[in-house]
């Protein structure tokens, strides 16, 4: 039997990066309906979805997700929460979540780079999803923050979501510490 050309080889695992990004960028639509309506932003299972894909996935796979979900989303797909039907693309990404948005491109590198160096090592692994979870916050609020200033922006864009989201990080470094056993 010939060896496969080099050119087949290298371009199967990218079709099967595509694959993934695309199959998680669904999941993270969803996690987006999932939702406790705040304001201005909702609750959202969209943390929990980022620090799995990223601490079971690896960073690249966790990267390519958030690029095809952020893609979708600018091309007017209804991909965000509370996004109507018809999608709503690059304005709702410039509005008051679009900050939380960026953010979690930085979690699902930084729970991606965790679930790897910290396989096995549940204390470590969960504090990352802590940083990863501060990084959404930091970005989100920041952005916020230029809209309605500082102090509105960590009342009512981060403190109502600390215990939520804490939950959402243990659950993830629960479910990476179950999967690095099995």
């Amino acid at each position: 039997m010939p060896p496969i050309p080099q050119v087949l080889a290298v371009q199967r695992p990218r079709a099967l990066l595509l694959i993934q990004a695309l199959a998680l960028s669904l999941l993270l639509a969803l996690s987006a309906r999932i939702q406790v309506p705040f304001w201005p932003v909702p609750m959202t299972l969209q943390t929990l979805t980022v620090l799995v894909i990223g601490g079971l996935l690896g960073p690249v796979v966790a990267l390519a997700a958030m690029a095809a979900y952020l893609a979708e989303g600018a091309a007017g797909l209804a991909v965000f929460a509370g996004t109507p039907e018809h999608g709503i693309g690059l304005a709702y990404m410039a509005g008051p979540t679009g900050g939380y948005l960026a953010g979690m491109v930085l979690a699902a590198g930084v729970a991606g780079w965790a679930g790897q160096r910290f396989a096995g090592r549940t204390l470590p692994a969960g504090a990352s999803m802590l940083v990863a979870t501060a990084l959404i916050y930091a970005c989100g609020a920041g952005w916020l923050a230029t809209m309605i200033g500082w102090q509105r922006a960590w009342l009512l864009g981060v403190v109502p979501f600390l215990p939520g989201d804490a939950v959402k990080a243990a659950i993830a470094t629960a479910l990476i510490a179950l999967r690095r056993r099995a």
